[in-house]
């Protein structure tokens, strides 16, 4: 299975703009550019792209763990924060954390935590970054 997204961009790196797009168009042509990414300008960033595919990655391998010990969750919420730094080899992503917080009957806080422990070893998205991934997990 492929799943493609797009990137224009034009000018220099301050004064340009970028457009994304994904194959689906769930977006099309969202813009981004140095402002909306280094500083507080409009638009988006690949940064918090990341982060919500890293959430909603981790919230389906959440419940896919849990269906595996025969729960059933009625709501995952996750919320992915990506850092990014500036280091000596230049703009990096140190760390990525998962704060998520699940109603789930019928688990204890232990079960939950172990499912979200794994969840987060074998989301696609968190076995293809490389930034230490850090986590809290919630029963409600």
């Amino acid at each position: 299975m492929k799943r493609r997204g797009s990137a224009i961009w034009k000018g220099a790196l301050r004064e340009g703009r970028g457009l994304l797009s994904t194959e689906s168009k769930t977006l099309s042509d969202a813009s981004y550019g140095f402002s909306s990414r280094f500083e507080s300008g409009s638009g988006t960033n690949p940064e918090e792209l990341i982060a919500a595919a890293h959430a909603g990655c981790f919230s389906m391998a959440l419940a896919a763990e849990l269906g595996k010990a025969g729960l059933q969750p009625e709501e995952i919420s996750t919320h992915a924060t990506v850092t990014l730094d500036k280091t000596d080899e230049g703009w990096r992503i140190t760390e990525i954390r998962l704060d998520t917080r699940g109603r789930v009957p019928n688990t204890t806080p232990e079960a939950f935590q172990q499912a979200a422990e794994t969840a987060k070893v074998n989301c696609p998205v968190s076995v293809l970054l490389k930034a230490p991934v850090t986590m809290t997990a919630t029963l409600e």
